[in-house]
């Protein structure tokens, strides 16, 4: 895995830890981009335009980097590190 920036998390239940405002990990059968959770939900018109992919929490899975809407794949790692940075809430879109 390659990880880009890093951020603290604390939940709920105490547990803490550190964790890249981005991820990228090359596995035998996709390619995972690690996106904050609950993406899928918020993001689902940049993830129309993006191309063939499947969703997981929080994952992105893509066959080929080359099939995908290269805007579209910057917009939703942006709109990540944004609310890991504290820009946005994860609860709702980010404004304009």
């Amino acid at each position: 895995m390659v990880g880009f920036g890093s951020y603290h998390y604390v939940y709920a239940s105490g547990h803490t830890g550190d964790w890249p405002l981005a991820g990228f990990s090359p596995r035998k059968q996709h390619l995972v981009v690690y996106l904050v959770g609950g993406y899928e939900e918020r993001h689902a018109s940049v993830l129309a335009r993006l191309g063939p992919h499947t969703t997981g929490k929080g994952c992105l899975y893509l066959k080929r980097l080359d099939a995908v809407d290269e805007g579209a794949l910057r917009e939703l790692i942006d709109r990540t590190v944004r609310v890991h940075r504290g820009v946005d809430r994860a609860g709702r879109p980010p404004g304009p």
